[in-house]
């Protein structure tokens, strides 16, 4: 039966250690892969100090923990992943790397057997197109932390079976997550359609309408957003986010929507990354207070509405040009970045028109393409149509 079906997961960081877990959760007998033994081992370990914690907290009964854990088993060799009849790489971001060894496991594993990727950033039809079966090739991309955030993407390329997503939705499912289908173009949902959220605050910042901590205070009190752009750019890494948004604007053609931002090229260059290094926008050593927002009447609420204008135009856009359904739109900012709501519903709260004013301002301010408004919301305002 698929619901449990032997699972291999190669590449045993952060994402492939999290997605073990996960598939062992929900009772797969798991396989964890790396090039690098001493990684499969640090993550076997590291998977266990982690269940010692939930049992610690109630949140696992021992057994259960035991049996988890019994249930993943290291391999020795990518050979040693031939009887699965699932598996899900989450190694380097990197075309050639896959492709590589999405060959490699087409010659070990059974015909019928899915090969999934965990890219957030490569076409899958790219990678796929190393295999001489590329029907049986798939995106699952997983959120992190892997075991506590709910979404997974699921990519189909364009020579996927027609029914392997649905299969896929219902064994992710199966395991306890939200999956949502989309069309494989650069950063498939959420990386594509949450780009405006740092982007455009960054731009805010640029052009001397408030300080960052301003900017997070805004979005945070009047948007709803657990937590601001500058904030959260510290959490991902500055790296980590510089390189979605540049891959994204490459993918693109060099789209003026998606354009990276200097000054985020600059704090990468100055290894002040966020959290990980101690400082990024914000210093997270201790040893210096954060700064206090400074917003004068009404600013706070024309940054949210900037900002929330551009998300909503991206999320309009994605639908106008079929990358997945409007419910799949909306759940993926919900479950995959905790927006407080879906785009297109925030839409309607104001309607098309109101949104489309904001943006054809900001259009005829900069006099740039970044700003144009998605057709469909041309059409939606004209018609006083509601997305829900």
């Amino acid at each position: 039966m698929e619901d449990r079906i032997r699972v291999g997961v190669i590449g045993a960081g952060t994402m492939g250690a999290g997605i073990a877990q996960v598939a062992a959760q929900a009772g797969h007998p798991v396989l964890l892969f790396d090039t690098r033994p001493d990684a499969v081992a640090a993550a076997l370990k590291g998977l266990a100090g982690t269940m010692e914690k939930l049992v610690a907290k109630g949140k696992f009964i021992r057994s259960d923990a035991d049996a988890l854990l019994g249930r993943i088993r290291p391999a020795a060799t990518l050979g040693d992943l031939s009887g699965c009849g699932l598996t899900i790489e989450a190694i380097v971001e990197d075309l050639g790397i896959k492709k590589k060894l999405f060959s490699q496991l087409e010659e070990l594993l059974a015909p019928d057997a899915i090969l999934a990727s965990n890219t957030s950033s490569l076409a899958i039809t790219a990678i796929a197109a190393a295999c001489q079966r590329p029907e049986r090739v798939i995106g699952l991309h997983f959120f992190n932390p892997a075991p506590i955030m709910p979404l997974v993407e699921v990519v189909p390329g364009l020579l996927t079976e027609p029914e392997l997503p649905e299969r896929c939705g219902k064994l992710v499912r199966g395991w306890g997550k939200t999956p949502v289908v989309c069309k494989d173009t650069p950063g498939f949902i959420v990386n594509r359609v949450a780009r405006p959220f740092y982007g455009e605050s960054i731009r805010i910042h640029e052009e001397g309408i408030a300080d960052m901590a301003s900017i997070d205070h805004a979005l945070k009190s009047v948007g709803g957003f657990r937590m601001g752009p500058f904030e959260l750019m510290d959490l991902i890494g500055n790296d980590i986010n510089f390189a979605v948004t540049r891959s994204v604007w490459e993918a693109f053609y060099y789209d003026p929507r998606y354009k990276p931002s200097l000054t985020q090229q600059r704090q990468v260059e100055s290894g002040q990354l966020g959290r990980k290094t101690g400082i990024g926008y914000y210093d997270h050593t201790g040893s210096s207070a954060a700064p206090d927002p400074i917003l004068g009447p009404g600013v706070a609420e024309a940054i949210t509405e900037r900002v929330l204008a551009m998300l909503i135009n991206e999320a309009v856009d994605a639908l106008f040009l079929q990358v997945a359904s409007k419910s799949d739109l909306d759940l993926a900012v919900i479950k995959g970045v905790n927006y407080p709501k879906g785009l297109l519903a925030w839409a309607d709260e104001k309607g098309a028109d109101h949104w489309l004013r904001v943006l054809e301002g900001l259009q005829a301010e900069h006099g740039e393409d970044r700003y144009r408004p998605s057709p469909l919301l041309r059409r939606m305002a004209r018609d006083k149509g509601k997305f829900f």
